[in-house]
C-alpha cells in the first residue's frame, strides 16, 4: 500500500461529491475523429487562399514519400522512414505513430525477416526485432557509446538517433554499403531506448506563446506542497526557452522540421547541411564512406528553396513547407459527451486539477500577437503542458541528455488529441492509459505523490478522470 499522502488532498478528495456505483475503471480507447478537427488548418487559414495555398503544399510534402533520385531525391544514406506523414499520421497527418501497417509481412521473428517493399527496396536491410505490425513506429537511441569489448561505456554518453535503415541494396544506392547499427547487441546489454513520434497539431500556437507567459506560469505553479518543481530547456544561442521535441530541446519548428528531415530521412537541407552518419561514425569514427555521398547526384544541400519556382508555395523549401504546415495546423476539439458523458468528463476534469496533474499539465496558456495568421494571435491554447522539463524518476528515465535536459527529465506532453492517441509516453510502450498514468509514479518522478493521490481515487472517479482524459 502507498502510504504517503497529503492532508489537504485528502480533504479535497473527500469533499468532492460523485455520483454512480464503484466499478473497475478502464481506458475507454480510441476516439474516433468524427468531429474532432485534427489534422484541419486554422480558420483563419482556409480564409486566406494565399495561406491555404501554404497548408495544403506543405500537406502534400509532409505526406510525399522521398527516394534517393528521381523526382523527389536525397533519401539516405541512412533513415528511419520516407515520409514525414508516415509517422505522424495517428489519427491525421500530423499526429503521432499509427499501429504500424507500413511492415506487414512482419510476424514473430521479424530480426529474419528481409525488408522487401517501396519503402526499404533492397536486400540489405532487416526488420529490427522492435518493429511490429501492430505496434508503434519507433526511433532507437544507444544511450551510451560501446567500448572495445562491446559493453556500453557511461563514461561515453551518446543518445544520438540510430537510424534503422540504410539504401544499401536498392536499385537507386549505387555501391553505397553499410551496416544497420547493432540493435541485437543493444539489446543484450541493456543500451538501447525509444522515442515514438510527437503529434504536431496545435505546435503553431505553443510557438506563439513568449517566454514572460510561460515563466509566469511556473511562478504561480511553485510551492505547491506536491514535489512538482519543473524548468525550462533553453536554447544554446539566444537563451530563449525552448519547447519542441520530447526533451523541449528544440527552439523553433524550422529547426524541428529540418534536424527531423536530416536525422529521420537523411536529407540534408538549408538547416542541416550535411549527409548525417551514425553518432559513431561521425564522433568516433570517419564519418560515411564517399560511396555513399551525395547519392542524389544533385549536390548539398538536397532541399533548398526553389529560385525556379513560380508561386510562393513552390519556392519555398520542404523544410520552410513542413514548418508552415506544422504553424497552420488547428488544435483538437475536445468533446464534451464522449466517453461516459457530460457529467463523467465534467468530473473527471475536477479531479484533474484536485489530485495535482494540472501543475504540469496546465490546461490553456494564451499566445502573443500573430504576424503569420490572425488565428495564432491573442488565442487560448488548449495544450495542457506547461512546456517545462521534469524528472520523471528512474521509471521513465532514458539516461539520454538533450539541451539542459537531463537523462530522467521529459517535456510535459501536452494532452490535446489525447483520446485519439494509440501509444502512450515517449516510447510507446502502453496502449493502456491507465498504465501510462502509473508509469508516473517512481523513485526521483516529480509526478509520485500526483499519481497516488490517483491511486487513492474511487475506480469510479478514476473513470470519470479516464473518460476526461480521452474526451482532449
Amino acid at each position: 500500500m502507498k502510504t504517503t499522502k497529503l492532508a489537504s488532498v485528502v480533504a479535497i478528495l473527500a469533499a468532492l461529491v460523485f455520483t454512480g456505483m464503484a466499478s473497475a475503471q478502464t481506458d475507454p480507447g480510441v476516439r474516433s475523429n468524427t468531429g474532432v478537427n485534427a489534422g484541419q488548418p486554422l480558420a483563419s487559414v482556409t480564409a486566406s487562399p494565399n495561406d491555404l495555398a501554404f497548408f495544403q503544399t506543405g500537406l502534400a510534402q509532409f505526406n510525399e514519400h522521398q527516394t534517393v533520385t528521381g523526382d523527389n531525391p536525397g533519401l539516405g544514406p541512412r533513415f528511419n522512414m520516407d515520409s514525414c506523414g508516415a509517422c505522424h499520421s495517428q489519427p491525421a497527418p500530423g499526429g503521432t505513430s499509427p499501429a504500424s501497417t507500413i511492415f506487414p509481412n512482419v510476424g514473430p521473428n521479424p530480426q529474419s525477416q528481409v525488408i522487401a517493399n517501396g519503402i526499404v527496396n533492397g536486400g540489405a536491410n532487416t526488420i529490427p526485432y522492435f518493429v511490429f505490425a501492430n505496434g508503434p513506429v519507433r526511433e532507437a537511441r544507444f544511450p551510451f557509446f560501446f567500448d572495445q569489448f562491446g559493453n556500453p561505456n557511461p563514461n561515453a554518453p551518446n543518445g544520438g538517433v540510430e537510424d534503422l535503415f540504410t539504401v544499401s541494396g536498392r536499385t537507386d544506392a549505387g555501391s553505397c554499403s553499410l551496416q544497420q547499427p547493432s540493435f541485437n547487441i543493444a539489446r543484450v546489454t541493456n543500451n538501447i531506448i525509444f522515442r515514438i513520434p510527437t503529434p504536431v497539431f496545435g505546435t503553431g500556437l505553443m510557438a506563439n506563446i513568449d517566454d514572460a507567459t510561460l515563466l509566469a506560469n511556473h511562478a504561480a505553479q511553485a510551492n505547491n506542497r506536491l514535489g512538482v518543481s519543473g524548468a525550462f530547456n533553453h536554447n544554446g544561442n539566444d537563451g530563449t526557452i525552448s519547447r519542441f521535441g520530447w526533451k523541449a530541446q528544440n527552439k523553433s519548428l524550422m529547426i524541428f522540421a529540418g534536424e527531423a528531415y536530416n536525422v529521420e530521412m537523411g536529407i540534408s537541407n538549408e538547416l542541416f547541411t550535411q549527409d548525417r552518419p551514425l553518432p559513431g561514425e561521425d564522433q568516433l569514427g570517419s564519418g560515411l564512406p564517399p560511396s555513399c555521398l551525395n547519392l542524389a547526384g544533385i549536390g548539398y544541400p538536397e532541399d533548398i528553396t526553389h529560385s525556379d519556382g513560380t508561386t510562393a508555395s513552390t519556392v519555398t523549401s520542404d523544410v520552410g513547407l513542413f514548418n508552415t504546415f506544422m504553424q497552420f495546423l488547428d488544435q483538437p476539439t475536445p468533446s464534451t459527451t464522449s466517453p461516459g458523458g457530460a457529467t463523467s468528463i465534467t468530473n473527471g476534469r475536477r479531479l484533474f486539477s484536485a489530485i495535482g496533474c494540472a501543475l504540469c499539465h496546465t490546461p490553456s496558456l494564451t499566445t502573443q500577437a500573430s504576424k503569420l495568421t490572425l488565428g495564432l494571435g491573442n488565442a487560448t491554447a488548449n495544450l495542457f503542458s506547461d512546456i517545462e522539463i521534469h524528472h520523471m524518476g528512474a521509471g521513465l528515465a532514458d539516461n539520454v541528455s538533450q539541451g539542459g535536459a537531463g537523462g530522467d527529465q521529459f517535456r510535459t506532453a501536452p494532452l490535446w488529441g489525447l483520446g485519439q492517441r494509440i501509444f502512450f509516453l515517449h516510447d510507446g510502450r502502453t496502449a493502456n492509459l491507465l498504465g501510462a498514468i502509473e508509469a508516473h509514479q517512481s523513485n526521483g518522478s516529480e509526478a509520485t505523490q500526483v499519481e497516488e493521490n490517483f491511486d487513492l481515487l474511487s475506480p469510479s472517479q478514476q473513470q470519470d478522470l479516464l473518460n476526461f482524459l480521452r474526451s482532449l
